[in-house]
């Protein structure tokens, strides 16, 4: 319970109530979930998170023992202490379900119901995931098949509140989601449209090719959106720079400011009303700085300046 207790006090501290109330999104960042899934809580307080993303399971595996009652019972007592929502959760890597080999997807599907399941006994409202690489096949017949892979999933897990979440990607190698146009044919491809959402990461974005630095070139990709999957489908926003340049189909994240996008390209996202309810979520690298301060911090901090406060 001392862990608890702590978390109880951090939630209640000025500093942290004054955060909860900012107007504008939700920011957070994926915390570590080693030691206890219970324990992202804590280090999302000591950073500055209002909303946290993690892993539901080990990443780099395709199986895990189950959740135990105690495991869900002290992550529940965790999240409402500290009042972080909401939680989402990035599903393994490993997962391809645009892979022509029937073993690996059907693997990929298995391994997506049982973290569904994790989320749904948690209460996470979301598992992200990337489409996956058609490798040697065309890319129309890896959409299908993530769109088939999909309404698999989804017969498994009838009745979830959990949702399952495209993410758009960078586009290296075979992988499909880096133009809006695939993920809305995977999308409108499925049998239950209404169940899959999509996550937007800016360095994916703009390693595609979506420039949105400029005021006229955000609107831009907005109307591409809506002409495709649609804006209101975002369910989450993956916020990170990016190391490479415009279009170079290279995933590198880099800190908020510090990269090719720059501050002013993540100030339209923050402060776009369409975005207000969706969680804005880091994966940049962490550590600390050259003043000793926690790299989740400063970051959290560089987009919250960015928000417009009405009347301000």
């Amino acid at each position: 319970m001392g862990l608890l207790l702590r978390l109880m006090r951090q939630a209640k501290t000025p500093q942290f109530a004054r955060k909860r109330a900012r107007s504008g999104p939700r920011f957070g960042s994926h915390m570590s979930v080693a030691g206890g899934l219970e324990n992202a809580f804590a280090d999302g307080v000591r950073v500055g998170c209002e909303c946290l993303q993690i892993f539901v399971k080990n990443q780099r595996q395709w199986q895990a023992p189950p959740l135990t009652e105690e495991t869900i019972r002290r992550y529940k007592l965790a999240q409402s202490a500290t009042e972080l929502a909401p939680v989402v959760a990035h599903a393994t890597y490993l997962l391809n379900f645009a892979s022509a080999e029937k073993t690996l997807r059907d693997k990929s599907i298995l391994c997506m119901v049982d973290e569904l399941e994790r989320c749904e006994a948690l209460g996470v409202s979301s598992l992200i995931f990337h489409p996956g690489a058609h490798m040697k096949s065309t890319p129309a017949e890896g959409m299908k098949r993530v769109a088939k892979s999909l309404d698999r999933v989804h017969k498994y897990c009838q009745g979830f509140r959990s949702r399952v979440l495209l993410e758009t990607t960078a586009g290296q190698g075979s992988a499909l989601g880096w133009r809006f146009e695939q993920l809305a044919e995977i999308i409108d491809q499925t049998k239950s449209p209404d169940r899959v959402g999509v996550c937007l990461d800016t360095c994916h974005l703009f390693a595609a090719g979506y420039d949105f630095r400029k005021g006229e070139e955000y609107a831009g990709m907005i109307q591409e959106m809506d002409a495709t999957f649609g804006s209101d489908r975002v369910e989450c926003i993956h916020t990170n720079d990016s190391k490479q340049e415009l279009g170079s189909r290279v995933d590198r994240h880099e800190h908020i400011g510090k990269g090719k996008i720059g501050k002013s390209g993540f100030s339209h996202f923050v402060n776009d009303p369409r975005f207000l309810e969706v969680p804005f979520i880091l994966e940049t690298a962490k550590g600390k700085d050259g003043r000793g301060s926690d790299l989740d911090t400063v970051n959290l901090k560089r987009l919250r300046s960015l928000v417009e406060i009405p009347g301000a």
